[in-house]
């Protein structure tokens, strides 16, 4: 398949076809039922008004004409972004660990790493599943390195980490076209979008201060982590 040869991707197909929507939903539930609902609106959102659900479709659909080249070093196709987000997972997940049993979180702090980085570490093994069984070879964990001196640095790094992982998704949710790795996508996302709002609350910022969260693509997120991954 040529890769710059537009596809409907899952999500637009989603919206085309009622019959696969409802069939879809049910294989996630009522989580994925909302996030896929805010994932459409906020791959299309525009400044001026709010689209509807199908409006937002219809925009998120026109992104997928040509490949992110951001995505290059993961393979193509669903594989591809699935490695992609994998790839993150590990990173978020070692952050994690490494900050909880870094000495420096206490407390509240603490508390969260310890379970944001179980969530994380669950995501890995999804993502890995899913991989496998549609015949790829998941990608390995990166080596990495995080700032970890003080609480509130590092607080404020997971906020932002978290923030970049949701909208990560978001930046690829149009081209999936497997409706199970985009089912996990939106999920993972949706969990994603809870950790950042919780950390937000933590260290006083507001925890939604968007209507939409922004889609990001693979360059744009490759680049922001790229401090934490030691040649």
């Amino acid at each position: 398949m040529d890769p710059t040869t537009e596809q409907p991707g899952a999500l637009d197909a989603l919206r085309r076809d009622p019959t696969s929507r409802k069939r879809f939903l049910r294989m996630g539930g009522a989580g994925v039922a909302g996030a896929l609902a805010m994932t459409l609106a906020a791959c299309g959102a525009e400044e001026e008004k709010e689209p509807s659900v199908a409006e937002a479709a219809e925009e998120a659909a026109k992104t997928v004409s040509e490949p992110d080249p951001g995505l290059k070093s993961f393979g193509s196709g669903d594989i591809g972004i699935a490695n992609y987000a994998l790839t993150l997972e590990h990173i978020e997940t070692a952050f994690y660990e490494k900050a909880a049993e870094s000495g420096v979180l206490t407390g509240e702090a603490l508390e969260l790493a310890r379970r944001f980085g179980e969530q994380e570490r669950t995501h890995v093994e999804a993502l890995t599943e899913l991989i496998e069984k549609a015949g790829g070879k998941p990608a390995s964990a990166p080596k990495t390195k995080f700032p970890l001196e003080d609480q509130a640095a590092i607080l404020e790094l997971a906020h932002t980490v978290e923030e970049l992982g949701a909208n990560a998704y978001l930046g690829q949710a149009a081209r999936i076209e497997s409706p199970e790795i985009l089912a996990a996508a939106l999920s993972i996302h949706s969990v994603e979008a809870r950790h950042a709002a919780a950390l937000a609350e933590v260290i006083g910022l507001p925890p939604a201060p968007d209507t939409f969260a922004k889609p990001v693509d693979a360059a744009t997120v490759l680049a922001a982590v790229k401090p934490f991954l030691p040649a």
